[in-house]
């Protein structure tokens, strides 16, 4: 049965692929324009993604809340971009008199701020629930991202708001990558994210594979009990992972600011299940394969609709009904799940 329908989905998809190429309804540059924008967003997919695969690989449960996680230090960027370009400094304002020295304070702020949402959720709605069956710490995730989310909602309003970047990632330039009549452009705001991005998959990469700690993460994550017995802090290493975690989201979460400019109480739900879908789609709890699923996932979302002769704005049905197809054919993922014996 899943041979055929497999088939099935496969030819519809040659089929409407075909029909849109016959059209000529996109010349390549905007196929070049549909990819560039898909690994960029799909590079902060990986980054949260990354949150989500570290504390299912160590607890074997989903953070349901790591996408408001990755909020708060949107809006922790966002106050400091506000309060620098507030302050007047040589005819300009501090956010464009000392334009890399902001963006480090706004990143330094929103991943502090993101890191220590992460350890306090650990410490209050997950840590008390740690011996309990799989289902509750899952729906404590659920109450947890709603809480966060109304609580920015009292705290920041439901107002829309604009992260006004320096002039150096003015969102509106960038690099020609191909002379076309509008030329495909990598934005600053795009190629900053992308290298950044990149950069902090690899240190957290080297960190669980060649550091002390992330030897105990592995253990804890292979054998809670034999891992205490050998003297390793699992509650320290728990909370240090979610304090990872945060850490990243908050990161992914200012990029999502600089790079997409727009920011509200609900602007990590949707990104998050996204890099949920995309932690799926490269094996729940294997960290290069979450971050091989958030590019990949980022790519389809982007390139998807026009391929397929949908309208954009059904790119998140898109998405959703790849994490449906991945779970009926490959639960797994694409590089498999990373899981214990006792897990399994």
């Amino acid at each position: 049965m899943q041979l055929v329908v497999g088939i099935a989905v496969v030819a519809f998809v040659a089929w409407r692929f075909i029909g849109v190429l016959r059209l000529g309804l996109y010349g390549f540059d905007s196929w070049l324009r549909f990819g560039v924008s898909g690994v960029v967003v799909g590079s902060v997919y990986s980054l949260v993604a990354v949150g989500y695969t570290l504390v299912y690989g160590i607890l074997f449960m989903i953070n349901f809340a790591h996408g408001e996680v990755m909020m708060l230090g949107a809006f922790a960027g966002y106050f400091v971009f506000e309060a620098l370009a507030s302050v007047p400094s040589g005819g300009t304002n501090l956010l464009n008199a000392h334009p890399w020295l902001s963006v480090i304070l706004a990143f330094a702020a929103g991943m502090t701020t993101s890191t220590v949402s992460g350890v306090l959720l650990e410490r209050i709605a997950y840590r008390p629930l740690r011996g309990a069956p799989r289902l509750v710490p899952l729906i404590s995730a659920i109450g947890a991202s709603i809480f966060l989310q109304n609580a920015a909602q009292l705290m920041f309003s439901g107002v829309r708001r604009t992260y006004v970047n320096p002039y150096v990632l003015d969102r509106n330039q960038g690099f020609e990558i191909l002379k076309s009549d509008p030329p495909v452009v990598l934005t600053y705001t795009g190629a900053f994210t992308l290298v950044l991005s990149v950069s902090f998959m690899i240190a957290l990469y080297l960190l669980v594979q060649r550091t002390r700690l992330g030897r105990a993460m592995r253990a804890v994550a292979q054998d809670k009990q034999t891992a205490a017995l050998m003297g390793i802090d699992v509650d320290g290493v728990v909370s240090r992972t979610f304090a990872i975690s945060g850490f990243l989201a908050g990161a992914a979460g200012v990029m999502w600011g600089i790079h997409n400019g727009i920011i509200y109480h609900y602007v990590g739900f949707i990104p998050g299940l996204k890099a949920f879908t995309a932690a799926v789609l490269g094996g729940i709890g294997n960290i290069p394969g979450a971050m091989i699923g958030g590019l990949f996932l980022g790519v389809i979302e982007s390139v998807g609709p026009a391929a397929l002769g949908m309208p954009f704005q059904l790119k998140d049905v898109l998405a959703f009904t790849i994490l449906v197809l991945v779970l009926i054919f490959r639960p797994s993922g694409i590089m498999g799940e990373v899981l214990s014996e006792e897990k399994v």
